[in-house]
C-alpha cells in the first residue's frame, strides 16, 4: 500500500496519527506501534490496512528525527522509582528518571525533561531533569508550562538585548529626514484600557473631489501605522529573533512580545506626544463607502491623544458629556472618524462579507494571577470604527503590492472545500428552512444565511456550522482572496509591532516606494523555517522555486507560529478556567449545549461563560445517537434532542487539571 513520512501526533487514549508531508489522509497508529514513539517525532511508516472507514492505518518503519524540545511534567517517586508524567498526555509515556539525574527537584514539582534515552517497543524513554519550573500552584506557572509546552520562544538573544540597548530612546533629527511631517495632523490612537503598545491611529476630514457640480463628496482618512521596519532590519538578530516568534503571545496578565520592550512599548509605540516614526496609508473613502484613491509614504507623526474604546463610544454616543468636555479639541475629528465608518460599513454590507455577532470574553485575574471572573466583551461603535479603519487600510496594501506584481504574503482565506460543502448543504436541508448554499457559494450566500436565521431559537447552532464549514486563514504569497471578508486582495499592514507578516509587508511597499524589489533574506527563512515548521507540500502542482518558494516557507512559517499562539493561549485560559471551577464542583448552573459530538455535550455556563463535558453516560437511562447531518445527539426512546443552542441545567461533577476539562 505504499510508504509515507511525517510527524506524530499522539492522542491521549494511548494510539496516534502520522500528520503525512503530501497532504493524504492521517496515519492511524496503534497503541502498540506508539511504544516505539513519541509526539512530534518525525518518522516515516508503512501503511499496512484501511479500517471500515477506508481510513489509512499503518507501521513505524524508521524514526527520522527525534523532537529535541524539553518534555514538561511532574516529577513523580513511585515504589522508589522517579519519573517524570508529561504534562502534555499525548506523549502517552512516562519518564524514567535515575536518581542521579533529579537535579535538586523534589516530588511534586514542574520540571523540564531532556530525553537521554528514546523509548522502544520494550522500554520506557529515560531523561534527566534541565530546569526546575517551581511548584504546580505557584502564581504563573500554568504560562511556564504553556511557553515550553508549545515552545514559544520568551527569552531574547543576547545578540538581540545587545542590538536593542544601542537603540535610541527617542526619535532622534537624522530618522525624520525624508519624511512627511504629520505632527500638526490630529492623529489619536484608540485601543483597550490595558493596551501597552499602540501600532495604529486614525485621523478623518471631510473631503471633496472635482469641481461645481461634479464635486463627489467624501472623507480623507488616514490611518498611521508605526514603522518597525526602520528599527528591525533584515539579517540582524533583532529580526532573526522576530522572524522566530512571528507573532507576540497574549495570556491573561503577560504578554511574550514580538519585539524587546524598548520596542514594543517605547520607541515603535505611538504613544501619545511624542514624535514616532510611521508607515502611513491616505486614502480618499466616498459617501457610498468605496474605497478611491490611496497613497503610501513614511511620515513623523505626533499622537494628539491616547483614547480607549469605551471612552470614544461615550463621546460618540453623547457630544454634551463629560468625556466630550474632556477631549473638546478631539470631537470633530472623531465624530468624522464615526461619518467614514458608517460610510465603509454600508459597503461591506453590500459586498456581503460575513459578520457573526459572536460573544467573546474576557478573563479578570486577581494579583496571584487567578480568575477573579469572566465576563462578556462587548464591542462598540469605536471598536468598529477602529476594525474598519485598520480593513480599508489593509486592503490598499494588497492592492498596492499586488499592482506591483511583487511577491509578499498574503492573508488569504478560502471558501469551503467540496466536503464540508456538502455537510453544510446537508445540514441546511436536514432543518427544512428552504435556505441552502450553491455548489460555488459566495460570502454573500453566508451572510443572506446568518441574517436569515439571526432571531430564530437555533441560531447559534446554524452559525456555529457555517463558521466550521470555512477553511482556516492563513499567509501565503499565492493571493486567492478572502473568502470571509469578500476581498479579491487582502494583506496585514496595521500590526507590525506584534505579527512578522505585517512587518514583510511594510518593507515591500517601502521597496516599491524607492522603485526597487525587496529580497527576502534567504539563510535566514531557510534556518528559520527549519527550527519551526517544516514545509509542506500540499500544493498539487509542482513546488514552487526560487524567491518564491523563501516566501511560501515564510507563510507557513508565520501561520504555524500564529496557530502555536493561539494553542498556547487557549491552553492557559483552560488551566484558570478548570482551577476557577475546581472550587463549584456540585454547584448547578444553568447553560447552553456548545457543541454535540458521538460521546457526549458541550454546555457553556451562563453565568460564569465556562464550557465544560457533559459525557453521554450521564444523559439518562436510555441510548443517545449521534445525528451527524443535524449535529444533535438523540434518545431513541424518548426521541429527546440535544442539539447546539439547547437550554440545559447541569451540575458540576470533576474537573481534570492535567486534561484541561471539566
Amino acid at each position: 500500500m505504499g510508504e509515507a513520512e511525517g510527524v506524530v501526533l499522539g492522542h491521549r487514549d494511548g494510539h496516534g496519527f502520522v500528520k503525512r508531508d503530501d497532504g493524504e489522509p492521517d496515519v492511524y497508529i496503534s497503541q502498540q506501534e506508539m511504544r516505539s514513539v513519541l509526539h512530534r517525532d518525525r518518522v516515516k511508516v508503512r501503511l499496512v490496512r484501511l479500517d471500515r472507514k477506508g481510513r489509512p492505518e499503518g507501521r513505524i518503519l524508521e524514526i527520522v528525527e527525534r523532537r529535541k524540545a524539553p518534555i514538561i511534567g511532574r516529577l513523580l517517586n513511585e515504589g522508589g522509582a522517579w519519573l517524570v508524567a508529561p504534562e502534555d498526555r499525548r506523549y502517552g509515556q512516562d519518564i524514567l528518571i535515575p536518581k542521579n539525574a533529579t537535579a535538586s527537584a523534589v516530588a511534586g514539582q514542574v520540571v523540564a525533561v531532556e530525553l537521554t534515552e528514546p523509548p522502544s517497543m520494550y522500554s520506557q524513554p529515560v531523561g534527566r531533569i534541565t530546569e526546575v519550573l517551581g511548584e504546580i500552584d505557584d502564581p504563573g506557572m500554568e504560562i511556564e508550562i504553556a511557553v515550553r509546552k508549545y515552545e514559544v520562544p520568551y527569552r531574547f538573544s543576547a545578540e538581540t538585548l545587545a542590538q536593542t540597548a544601542k537603540l535610541p530612546d527617542h526619535v532622534r533629527a537624522v530618522d525624520m529626514k525624508g519624511r512627511i511631517n504629520l505632527t500638526d495632523v490630529a492623529l489619536v490612537t484608540i485601543d483597550g484600557e490595558d493596551a501597552r503598545d499602540f501600532d495604529d491611529a486614525v485621523y478623518c476630514e471631510p473631503h471633496k473631489s472635482g469641481r461645481g457640480k461634479n464635486a463627489v463628496s467624501g472623507w480623507r482618512l488616514i490611518v498611521s501605522i508605526a514603522d518597525v521596519s526602520h528599527y528591525v532590519k533584515p539579517g540582524e538578530a533583532l529580526d532573526n529573533d522576530a522572524y522566530e516568534r512571528a507573532t507576540s503571545v497574549y495570556f491573561p496578565r503577560r504578554v511574550i512580545p514580538m519585539l524587546p520592550e524598548k520596542l514594543s512599548n517605547g520607541l515603535c509605540s505611538l504613544n501619545p506626544e511624542e514624535n514616532r516614526l510611521s508607515m502611513v496609508c491616505d486614502m480618499l473613502i466616498g459617501e457610498d463607502g468605496e474605497q478611491g484613491a490611496y497613497q503610501f509614504y513614511p511620515a513623523v507623526i505626533n499622537s494628539h491623544a491616547r483614547l480607549t474604546y469605551n471612552e470614544v463610544a461615550a463621546v460618540l454616543g453623547n457630544t454634551r458629556g463629560p468625556e466630550a468636555a474632556a477631549r473638546a479639541d478631539l470631537v470633530p475629528h472623531l465624530l468624522n472618524l464615526h461619518d467614514v465608518y458608517r460610510a465603509l460599513l454600508k459597503a461591506r454590507q453590500r459586498r456581503g462579507a460575513i459578520d457573526f455577532e459572536t460573544t467573546e470574553t474576557q478573563i479578570v485575574c486577581d494579583d496571584n494571577g487567578r480568575i477573579e471572573r469572566i465576563v462578556p466583551r462587548t464591542r462598540n461603535d469605536a471598536h468598529k470604527l477602529i476594525e474598519e479603519a485598520m480593513l480599508a487600510a489593509n486592503v490598499c496594501a494588497a492592492d498596492f503590492i499586488a499592482l506591483h506584481e511583487h511577491p509578499a504574503l498574503f492573508r488569504v482565506h478560502e471558501g469551503p472545500t467540496p466536503e464540508k460543502k456538502i455537510t453544510l448543504q446537508n445540514y441546511l436541508k436536514a432543518l427544512g428552512l428552504g435556505l441552502s448554499i450553491s455548489d460555488d457559494p459566495k460570502p454573500a450566500e453566508y451572510q443572506a444565511l446568518a441574517q436569515a436565521t439571526k432571531d430564530r431559537v437555533d441560531a447559534q447552532q446554524i452559525h456555529s456550522m457555517l463558521l466550521r464549514s470555512m477553511q482556516q486563514a492563513n499567509y501565503t504569497p499565492k493571493n486567492s482572496g478572502h473568502f470571509g471578508l469578500s476581498y479579491q486582495a487582502y494583506a496585514h499592514f496595521t500590526s507590525p509591532i506584534r505579527c512578522y507578516p505585517d512587518l514583510l509587508v511594510h518593507r515591500v511597499i517601502k521597496a516599491l516606494l524607492q522603485g526597487k524589489r525587496y529580497k527576502l533574506n534567504a539563510p535566514q527563512v531557510e534556518t528559520s523555517a527549519a527550527a519551526g515548521a517544516r514545509k509542506s507540500t500540499r500544493d498539487a502542482g509542482k513546488p514552487a522555486e526560487g524567491e518564491m518558494a523563501q516566501w511560501v516557507s515564510a507563510g507557513e512559517h508565520c501561520s504555524a507560529n500564529e496557530r502555536r499562539a493561539d494553542e498556547a493561549s487557549r491552553d492557559v485560559e483552560a488551566w484558570l478556567k478548570c482551577r476557577f471551577m475546581r472550587e463549584r464542583l456540585g454547584e448547578e448552573f444553568s447553560g447552553t449545549v456548545s457543541a454535540a459530538t458521538t460521546f457526549g455535550l458541550f454546555v457553556t455556563l451562563d453565568a460564569l461563560y465556562v464550557e465544560g463535558l457533559v459525557h453521554i453516560t450521564e444523559l439518562g437511562g436510555e441510548y443517545f445517537k449521534f445525528d451527524e447531518v443535524r449535529q444533535e445527539l438523540r434518545g431513541e426512546r424518548t426521541g429527546i434532542r440535544y442539539a447546539i443552542g439547547a437550554r440545559v441545567r447541569v451540575q458540576v461533577s470533576r474537573v481534570d487539571l492535567d486534561g484541561r476539562k471539566i
